[in-house]
């Protein structure tokens, strides 16, 4: 192997933030220059640049580096580097090349300057495919693609502060600050451990085997960036891993500290990329867990990698990276003996207790049950118990999509009456109100189309949230932004309703004489006429219209609800149906 690639990671790290003598007169500079607005993932991307957790990177990637980590997960020096990191902005937001531009936060902030010296243009589904291997929509950065901008910039940063975090500030440490803290423990050999799941029985197990079996420290370092969405929030997550340490872990040998990383959910690739950050931390070893980085499934069903491809790949390139691998190895519970063991060493006739992460969601939190004690600490179970309702008390979205006149709005006013019978407080979002009122004054471009379709998601969102039910009835023709609604509400909540109505039956049915219109060239851009409408490949669930009535349609709804726990039990009017 090319000695000048042996393990770059962990040495000296990088630093982009400016001295704090030299502030003042940038923040001045800073006023004068044209600025660009960062969104959440960028904020997380420059956070970690500038305290080194991405070292050797030293900028948002220029055209070079990022085509060579596309093709062969390298930068241009021959660095292994899986994950592009890019800065995109649309055109016309675009500045003068060779020019300084200042980045802000939300709240328009500064946080940094940035001298334009390299601008090129990227390819969505070029990209999709080499870094997450899928352009499904269905995989939660695919969809999120669509909404970055088409040109990246790259040049020098000048960090002048980091985003602010007003929670747990004790536990968001830089690099250099969680080396020092393990430096201190005394160490030589460190493993480090992440997931964006609650701890529980089973990880503490095997976080404490871990680091008795190097004789070093441990290091717990859970993602506080962006997940996947519909995971457990980082505010549960990060009190239960405070409450553990506490509690049941040996605070000598034993560092937590957060990690504002903006996941890809890249699976194999992600793999490597967590790794080498752990390194850059201080990390000697990493424990990897099956299907590490992995989005669930894809539009057909199917796991978007399998169980053992982020493990494979790390081991190829464990010894570059200057990272051990310990692989998460399945652990079951003895019930006789009240201990937890790895599979491969459990006896044929032993009693043995699991439980899936689809038992944790289904057959305890949305039944309003605690889990049991020889699965999670009593506290773990109390902060879950107190943070997830039952899920007949939980927010959900019933989403209609489907062509203009298929019958989206009435199932869905059939649907309200029985959902209030049921006791359940329903907000209706209809596309036709929206536009009327959220949304006036856009258009019909596929810009704007989506611009409205994300403002019911977002609105939808937020009724969610506060436990509320919604049911949004609008054409949303698009497969991509229709995906990108289930991430926004969540897709445990999400329930898409393909209403599948022909396209010569709507015509007949069309009293405002749209389709008419369209038909004779008044109307331009109309669903299902000469702009596409792009049915779902999965949906929840696909109503028939020609033969069923609304008020069939809304009991189909209601069943398929009670079935996944949304409802408790039917009226007795609808029992007897």
């Amino acid at each position: 192997m090319n000695q000048s690639l042996i393990s770059p990671y962990g040495g000296r790290l990088v630093d982009l933030l400016v001295a704090p003598e030299e502030q003042p007169a940038v923040i001045a500079e800073a006023q004068r220059y044209p600025s660009v607005q960062l969104p959440a993932r960028a904020l997380n991307d420059l956070e970690l640049l500038a305290t080194g957790a991405f070292s050797p990177l030293k900028r948002f990637m220029n055209k070079a580096d990022y085509e060579r980590v596309l093709a062969e997960m390298r930068l241009t020096d021959g660095t292994l580097f899986p994950i592009p990191l890019t800065l995109t902005i649309s055109k016309d937001d675009l500045p003068t090349r060779d020019e300084w531009i200042t980045l802000r936060d939300a709240q328009n902030y500064v946080l940094a300057i940035m001298h334009i010296e390299e601008v090129y243009r990227w390819n969505r589904d070029s990209e999709a495919q080499a870094v997450l291997g899928t352009t499904d929509p269905r995989h939660p950065l695919v969809s999120e693609m669509e909404r970055w901008g088409d040109l990246c910039i790259s040049g020098e940063l000048r960090v002048l502060r980091l985003p602010q975090h007003d929670d747990f500030a004790e536990l968001r440490l830089t690099p250099a600050q969680v080396r020092a803290q393990l430096s201190a423990l005394g160490h030589a050999q460190v493993v480090a451990f992440q997931t964006r799941n609650p701890m529980h029985r089973i990880h503490e197990e095997l976080t404490k085997r871990a680091a008795a079996q190097i004789q070093g420290s441990l290091l717990l370092h859970p993602v506080v960036g962006l997940t996947k969405p519909g995971d457990v929030d980082h505010y549960v997550r990060v009190r239960i891993y405070k409450t553990l340490l506490e509690n049941y872990y040996d605070k000598s040998n034993t560092v937590l500290s957060l990690l504002p990383l903006a996941m890809r959910m890249a699976g194999p690739r992600e793999a490597l990329w967590h790794a080498l950050i752990r390194r850059n931390y201080g990390a000697t070893h990493f424990i990897i867990g099956r299907d590490h980085a992995g989005p669930g499934n894809d539009s057909q069903g199917r796991p978007f990698y399998s169980p053992y491809q982020a493990q494979e790949m790390l081991e190829q390139h464990a010894s570059e990276l200057g990272i051990q691998t310990i692989p998460f190895q399945e652990m079951v519970y003895l019930i006789d003996e009240e201990r937890y063991e790895e599979t491969s060493c459990v006896a044929p006739n032993a009693r043995i207790a699991r439980i899936s992460g689809t038992q944790v969601r289904d057959d305890y939190l949305a039944q309003g049950r605690l889990l049991p004690a020889w699965f999670t600490r009593p506290e773990t179970a109390a902060i879950l118990a107190e943070s997830y309702p039952p899920r007949h008390k939980q927010g959900m979205c019933i989403w209609f999509t489907g062509l203009s006149g298929a019958g989206k709005s009435t199932i869905a006013n059939a649907l309200i009456s029985v959902l209030l019978e049921h006791g359940r407080q329903v907000t209706l979002l209809d596309g036709d109100v929206v536009r009327t009122h959220l949304s006036k004054g856009l258009g019909y471009s596929k810009e704007d189309r989506d611009a409205n379709i994300l403002r019911i998601g977002f609105v939808a969102g937020e009724i969610i949230r506060h436990q509320g039910c919604v049911v949004c009835a609008a054409i949303s023709p698009y497969r991509n932004t229709r995906n990108e609604v289930r991430k926004m509400v969540g897709a445990e909540k999400f329930v898409e309703v393909f209403v599948n109505t022909p396209l010569e039956v709507c015509e007949e049915r069309d009293a405002k004489g749209l389709y008419a219109k369209a038909r004779r060239g008044e109307i331009k851009g109309f669903t299902g006429v000469d702009d596409p409408y792009e049915e779902p490949l999965n949906p929840e669930i696909v109503l028939e219209t020609v033969e069923t009535s609304p008020k069939e349609n809304a009991v189909k709804i209601i069943t398929y609800l009670q079935r996944r726990g949304f409802l408790q039990t039917a009226p007795s009017a609808i029992a007897g149906e």
